[in-house]
């Protein structure tokens, strides 16, 4: 797969999606009893447990609601064993409404998982590929700075959520260790990261972010670039110089993380496969989108009847055609040859070779009319050579 940004499709704005960790056992079961009370309550419409093929380790969810009451979202949640044969589950979750999104809906996440984080139904929050970090809680950075970096970097990488660092710029209160997601808006609230760096750790922060190309301010935070970064992309406008650890709304903070998820940022990997299976294997339908489905299929299998129609016609017409034409050509008579037509087969030299014939003929005639070296006399009309003069006057009588 490519690593460019120009090279993955963007994530729709229709699109709400997040992944992460289970990690105790039985979450199927958890996520068929939150299903069953949103249902009861109203939250949501309906769910269903679609089949999954028999080799499938896994299972699958669905889930509709009517988000603000008209707009329609239909989600979808995936859950596979661990890679590496380790306990727990890896999620995958993918929501799509019916219009742009809107970050006052409710989290998708609290509707599949339990929101209260209480016993081993709250062990849904796990970062999936990084061990030890959490959405809906603080995660302060490792002491080392190497194990920082390197926490850093892999948190970034591909990540399907949005890494937050948050720098204190003196110890916080009570108030001020809570996590600041739980004031972000509910569409944004589960698929941010916070990194919490003490106060004596803003240099070792800032050179584990040089490679990401942004750094955090004194007391304020910095929001980490998607691995790939989209065309264009400046970091400075994803930094926040103060950020008040007072229990208060980081309106600041906010900004920057609605614009943060306005960008064209590319799906990161597998969301653009767990969409297609939402939009292509949907199950949960209502009676008006099962006929309207029915019609669509009506509709097409008639289009392709028409064509299939007007290729037969076209082609009878091609074969009548060039019967008519086979016909004609039989029918015709042959016309006689002209007389200085060639006649078949008859091959008519080319001129280099005419133009070779003649030379040797005229060299052929020339060494047959040429006199042989051994006889007498010259021919006639040619003088003798010089001398013969002088003997003929000595040979005459005096």
């Amino acid at each position: 797969m490519s690593n460019s940004a120009t090279d993955r499709a963007a994530i729709p704005r229709t699109l709400w999606a997040a992944r992460g960790r289970h990690t105790a056992s039985a979450a199927e079961d958890v996520v068929r009893r939150t299903l069953s009370r949103h249902k009861e309550s109203g939250d949501i419409d309906d769910f269903a447990e679609p089949p999954v093929p028999g080799d499938s380790p896994g299972h699958v969810f669905e889930a509709r609601w009517r988000a603000g009451g008209t707009v329609t979202v239909r989600a979808r949640l995936t859950l596979v064993p661990r890679q590496n044969g380790s306990a727990g589950q890896d999620w995958t979750l993918v929501a799509e409404a019916e219009r742009p999104w809107d970050d006052s809906w409710p989290s998708p996440a609290t509707l599949f998982w339990p929101a209260d984080g209480s016993g081993d139904d709250g062990a849904w929050d796990h970062h999936p590929t990084v061990a030890g970090l959490r959405f809906r809680q603080v995660n302060g950075l490792p002491a080392d700075d190497k194990e920082m970096r390197r926490r850093l970097r892999d948190a970034a990488r591909g990540s399907w959520c949005v890494n937050l660092v948050v720098h204190e710029a003196m110890t916080p209160d009570e108030r001020g260790r809570l996590p600041l997601t739980r004031l972000l808006p509910p569409g944004l609230r589960h698929r941010v990261v916070e990194h919490r760096a003490a106060p004596q750790q803003l240099r070792a922060v800032n050179w584990a972010l040089k490679d990401l190309g942004v750094e955090v301010p004194r007391g304020g935070a910095v929001l980490l670039p998607p691995d790939p970064a989209p065309d264009g992309y400046d970091g400075h406008e994803h930094r926040v110089r103060t950020v008040f650890l007072d229990g208060s709304e980081p309106a600041g903070l906010i900004a920057a993380l609605r614009h943060f998820a306005a960008l064209p940022l590319p799906l990161p990997p597998g969301a653009e496969e767990a969409l297609t299976d939402l939009r292509e294997n949907w199950t949960l339908t209502t009676v008006q989108e099962e006929l309207e489905r029915q019609r669509q299929l009506v509709a097409m299998y008639a289009e392709a009847l028409d064509a299939m129609t007007k290729s037969r016609d076209l082609y009878r017409e091609a074969a009548e055609q060039a019967h008519q034409a086979l016909a004609a050509y039989r029918d015709a008579p042959v016309p006689a040859a002209l007389p200085h037509q060639q006649q078949p087969g008859t091959r008519v030299p080319s001129p280099l070779q005419q133009l070779t014939r003649t030379f040797e003929r005229l060299r052929l005639t020339a060494k047959g009319a040429r006199p042989d070296e051994a006889s007498d006399g010259a021919p006639d009309g040619v003088p003798e050579a010089a001398g013969a003069e002088p003997a003929q006057a000595a040979e005459r009588p005096s």
